[in-house]
């Protein structure tokens, strides 16, 4: 086995956090549709632009990405779909914390 000397190692650690920041970045940016109540995915998941479950929405969802305070933002259940802040989904889980 090869050994790896601590120059090449911290180098490729470097990239490799690079790599994944600006991976995850470029997700988000890919994020541009509304997710819409018709699509088979928020079918499946009963997905409402509008909770009717007191005390959980899509604001305060564990799945959910970007800024608080935007109506619409990225969720990891529904991959390149905005997802409404007020919203709600039967995969809904409190946000820790």
């Amino acid at each position: 086995m090869k050994s790896v000397n601590r120059r090449d190692f911290l180098k490729l650690s470097g990239s490799t956090v690079i790599g994944l920041t600006l991976g995850g970045v470029a997700l988000r940016a890919q994020a541009q549709e509304q997710l819409s109540a018709d699509d088979p995915t928020a079918k499946a998941l009963n997905y409402t632009p509008s909770s009717t479950v007191e005390g959980a929405k899509c604001a305060n969802c564990m799945y959910v990405q970007g800024a608080d305070g935007e109506q619409h933002r990225p969720c990891n259940i529904f991959p390149n779909k905005l997802v409404n802040a007020d919203g709600w989904c039967s995969a809904w889980v409190k946000k820790p914390g």
